[in-house]
């Protein structure tokens, strides 16, 4: 990701739209966790595919 994320906004709303109350320890835990799976993913995202690969679909509501 280029710009840092807001994982505290979105563990709040992930926690209303779900209706999964959390406690103020879980969601720190949550967010630390949150941010290491994204830096994790981060090099994953940056390679570019050769121009007639095709990445895996994506699938959206």
């Amino acid at each position: 990701m280029n710009t840092p994320f807001d994982w505290p906004t979105y563990i709040r709303l992930m926690e209303q739209l779900l209706d999964v109350p959390l406690d103020d320890a879980r969601r720190a835990e949550l967010e630390i966790q949150l941010a290491r799976i994204a830096a994790m993913a981060q090099p994953l995202m940056a390679f570019t595919l050769p121009h007639r690969q095709e990445g895996a679909g994506e699938y959206r509501l």
